[in-house]
């Protein structure tokens, strides 16, 4: 840790994960805090996503043995959301889960909004650090990737709230696509008002997934 920088908790770094064959596979994760010594990364152990098979995420942290080493870059930027609007609408999964909880942790003490987050299971709820005017609902898909409109259906059902809203969406491809229709097409949400990504996708290594997104990202207006 020495000459990482501070208050990095929301950023991400790359891991560089050993493979079988002796190949590294690089994958991102969200630092869910920091401290001098260490930071924490957390893993969604995707063992049975619509594909049918884990990643090598899921794989090596599932073998690996305390104080072992691995290589890893970063720290990346954090997406924080911004002070001062009258509500927030949050939308996310497992793989933004450390994020959003890093985010609603940062929010002033009097702000207002609704977090919806898909898990996999009912054991994959926690307690998180929120102000008591946002709301969080949990959505239990059991494989990732298998119900793309979930999020956005379940922001559509909760109604569309008063005053100035800025939403927050990262999630897989698809889901993400579904959200970005409700919001910015159908909800008119401007680039100032809105923060959308996606993580993953299903099926897709990431490196394959980056392609894709960045494809997508061409197509959308400036």
């Amino acid at each position: 840790m020495a000459g990482f920088p501070a208050d990095c908790a929301g950023g991400y770094v790359k891991l560089r994960l050993p493979l079988p064959d002796g190949k590294v596979a690089v994958r991102t994760y969200t630092i869910r805090e920091q401290r001098p010594d260490a930071l924490d990364v957390d893993f969604a152990l995707h063992a049975e996503t619509a594909t049918g098979h884990a990643g090598p995420a899921t794989d090596w942290a599932m073998t690996v043995e305390p104080g072992a080493s691995i290589e890893a870059g970063g720290p990346g930027p954090a997406k924080p959301l911004p002070q001062g609007h009258d509500f927030y609408l949050i939308a996310g999964d497992m793989a933004s889960l450390p994020a959003i909880a890093v985010n609603l942790a940062a929010l002033s003490a009097d702000a207002r909004g609704l977090a919806v987050i898909e898990v996999m299971d009912a054991a994959d709820i926690q307690q998180l650090a929120k102000p008591e005017g946002v709301e969080v609902r949990w959505l239990v898909v059991p494989q990732p990737g298998s119900q793309p409109e979930a999020l956005a259906n379940a922001l559509r059902e909760a109604g569309w709230p008063h005053g100035e809203v800025y939403a927050w969406c990262a999630s897989e491809f698809t889901a993400m696509q579904a959200l970005r229709t409700y919001l910015r097409e159908e909800r008119s949400l401007g680039p100032d008002q809105l923060y959308i990504s996606s993580y993953w996708k299903s099926g897709l290594t990431e490196e394959d997934h980056k392609r894709i997104k960045r494809e997508d990202a061409e197509t959308q207006p400036a």
